[in-house]
């Protein structure tokens, strides 16, 4: 497709005098998306860039004319983080002596660095590469998500937390079996190793996109690289090697993210006067959906980024992710005691607020510097990273591949330690309590490292399966998370909120509320923001209701009375 240059013809005034109509048409029926795309196709006609047409031939960019590219500076900035952030990993190797130190860090790790390391565990490529693709189409609005995620927090700090910190708990699974007993611990444990592997196969196939534009490396290739370089420092150091090299990653991503920012800043043509002007006028800077607040209380379930979707829904959705998914749980337990815990968790929540903002003000600023549709890249994740490799001056290009690889390998190393923690205390050492001879804490260790390596196997197996299999891969990810979240929630606050509650009822609940996410999921048009809220809700009522039922005269031993160790 090439469009024509009409930059110094005749029909300039015209095509001007038709983009401005075509806009304030759309504002009154169109919609944002339809007002996007006239303003869009009006624009073409005479907006120009650098004394050149901004009239610009998709398929130039695709065939690699025009383009920058990646120099030696560039890779070598990038081969000296993956080596620096490999070697600054193992260094943690010696500290590994037991269990606990494998999958706790002897709970010895300061509140700053847990809450920096949750912050990097909830970032992925998604994130860095996916969010300013959502800005890029829409607008803010993705952020009254994110101001669910702080209530959510705050929730979690005073309803779970407590529970998890009486006792020795290596993982939130065996809160459940404190509560009502191994049958629950198991499915719960197993629901989350089956939704946590499949989202993070998914993240992991994110680092493809980014690796494969930047190096020109095959998708597969690209997985295989990232994925062998976190498992090297993730086996050998465990959890204080993933949490402390979370803590550098963190600084490197959200300061290559503000490096970036400022350089697509200088690159748009008028500055942020120029970004202002095209964003007002496309209500690009819109976080709040003003037509919730005109038909009150009215919820509209369809619609994914409203007010009452991202508060309800997101506080759901932060209150099962960060208080029932090991992933998040695990850094929570590393921590000295209960107030730093809980201080490490709020203060992520700020840090995340400001992340996500920073990532879809990139967004809209790639916007302001393209304005054409996303579709003319193929699809909107591919926007950012493109946009790094052709137009990012050197030295900076590399410097920002180089930070959306350290949010790839953050993440992926909290899922491989995860993981491999529920693998090894909720199942292993479980079904091996009665054997003899028992197994030594070397041998657990040991244990511990295989199971990483299992599960990166496993991990790389899911992302090249991904390949070519899915869309908008951020929404992809929270969906597949989303699916069963509310169940897991339902059921841990019918054990910490009801005494009442059994076992039996709670698997009756979290069925029901399982298959409803599923039905959500598959068959109706509710927003993937909703889902989490909607299955914990049916969860605990069916859950209670069961428990009632089934054995109405059971007396329950009041929580906490119980004790948990880590080889149980």
């Amino acid at each position: 497709m090439r469009w024509v240059n009409v930059h110094n013809s005749p029909l300039k005034s015209g095509c001007r005098r038709l983009s401005f109509k075509l806009i304030s048409l759309a504002r009154f029926g169109g919609g944002l998306e339809f007002e996007t795309y006239l303003y869009n196709a009006a624009s073409r006609c005479f907006s120009t860039r650098r004394g050149e047409p901004r009239l610009y031939s998709w398929d130039r960019a695709r065939d690699g004319r025009n383009r920058l590219g990646l120099n030696r500076i560039d890779l070598l900035i990038i081969a000296v983080y993956l080596a620096g952030i490999t070697l600054f990993g193992l260094r943690f190797r010696k500290r590994q002596r037991t269990m606990r130190d494998y999958f706790l860090a002897d709970r010895n790790i300061p509140w700053w660095a847990i809450s920096l390391s949750i912050v990097a565990a909830e970032t992925s490529t998604l994130t860095i590469i996916s969010i300013p693709g959502l800005a890029y189409d829409s607008n803010l609005t993705f952020l009254q998500w994110v101001m669910g995620y702080v209530i959510g927090r705050v929730i979690i700090s005073f309803v779970l937390l407590p529970q998890y910190f009486r006792g020795e708990l290596y993982t939130a699974y065996q809160l459940i079996e404190r509560r009502f007993g191994p049958q629950l611990r198991t499915v719960t444990a197993g629901l989350f190793l089956l939704t946590r592997a499949a989202a993070e196969g998914v993240r992991v196939y994110a680092v493809s996109i980014v690796v494969s534009i930047a190096l020109g490396t095959g998708e597969v290739t690209s997985i295989a690289i990232i994925t062998l370089l976190t498992l090297i420092y993730t086996f050998e150091g465990g959890l204080a090697a993933v949490i402390w090299t979370d803590v550098v990653q963190t600084f490197i991503y959200v300061g290559g993210t503000l490096v970036g920012l400022f350089t697509i800043l200088h690159l748009v043509p008028g500055g942020w006067g120029a970004v202002q002007s095209i964003a007002n006028g496309l209500h690009k800077f819109q976080v709040f959906d003003a037509s919730v607040l005109a038909h009150w209380p009215y919820l509209n379930f369809a619609k994914p980024y409203t007010l009452w979707a991202g508060l309800i829904g997101g506080a759901f959705f932060t209150t099962a992710s960060h208080g029932t998914d090991q992933l998040i749980v695990q850094r929570l337990l590393a921590a000295r005691n209960q107030r730093q815990s809980v201080l490490a968790l709020l203060s992520s929540g700020v840090a995340v607020f400001f992340q996500f903002g920073l990532f879809l003000f990139v967004g809209v600023m790639l916007f302001a510097y393209y304005q054409v549709p996303s579709a003319a890249f193929g699809r909107a994740d591919r926007i950012y990273p493109t946009f790094i490799v052709s137009r990012m001056p050197h030295g900076i290009a590399g410097l920002l591949i180089a930070a959306i690889l350290a949010a790839a390998m953050s993440n992926l190393s909290a899922a491989l330690n995860s993981l491999a923690s529920s693998s090894i205390v909720d199942f292993y050492l479980r079904f091996r309590a009665g054997s003899r001879p028992a197994v030594s804490e070397a041998g657990r260790l040991r244990l511990a490292r295989l199971a990483t390596v299992g599960w990166a196997l496993v991990l790389f197996a899911l992302a090249v399966l991904a390949l070519h299999r899915v869309g908008r891969v951020v929404e992809v990810g929270l969906q597949i998370a989303s699916v069963a979240y509310g169940a897991l929630l339902g059921v841990f606050l019918l054990g910490v909120l009801t005494k009442r509650a059994n076992q039996s009822g709670a698997m009756v609940g979290m069925v029901c509320g399982f298959a409803t996410e599923l039905y959500l999921w598959g068959w109706s048009q509710v927003a993937f923001t909703w889902w989490v809220a909607i299955g914990t809700c049916v969860t605990f009522v069916v859950g209670y209701a069961a428990s009632l039922l089934l054995h109405p005269r059971q007396n329950l031993e009041p929580q906490g009375t119980q004790r948990s160790t880590g080889g149980t």
